[in-house]
């Protein structure tokens, strides 16, 4: 990608119905080769994932809109606009909407979990926070149910 600038515009990107939520691509590993970039925007409040870690990489989140629970390692934390949160590898972590839902970047490192949520997005709505679902698709994209 040397010397070519990668701009997605609002409205433009993958976009990848999960129910609860959308996922957005911003970037992914095959345009960066090191990290993925997505958002995550919806109105349903109460879960939008399952318990969850990941061996191999790091996630962060970055709040938008809207107010969250991200509960990392047992720990609740309340997340609002402007809130950053990194999750390290190997730490169990959820993540729940207030009332109306909200937006938050997720930048995973290295990339490659987009993948997990496209093939999540062409099962049934909601499978994201289905356990079963989760623990067959999730098996394939280091991202283990707890």
């Amino acid at each position: 990608m040397t010397g070519h600038a990668h701009v997605v515009t609002s409205g433009e990107g993958r976009t990848v119905d999960l129910g609860v939520a959308r996922m957005r691509v911003l970037a992914d590993d095959a345009v960066t080769s090191a990290f993925s970039l997505t958002e995550f925007a919806g109105e349903t409040a109460g879960p939008w994932t399952v318990p969850h870690l990941h061996h191999g990489f790091e996630e962060s989140f970055f709040v938008l809109d809207g107010e969250f629970t991200f509960t990392v390692a047992g720990k609740p934390i309340t997340a609002t606009p402007g809130t950053y949160v990194l999750v390290p590898k190997d730490t169990a972590h959820t993540i729940t909407a207030g009332p109306g839902g909200g937006r938050f970047l997720t930048l995973m490192v290295p990339g490659g979990l987009e993948k997990m949520f496209v093939e999540l997005g062409e099962l049934p709505p909601n499978a994201i926070t289905d356990p079963t679902t989760r623990r067959q698709v999730s098996s394939r994209y280091d991202s283990v149910p707890v």
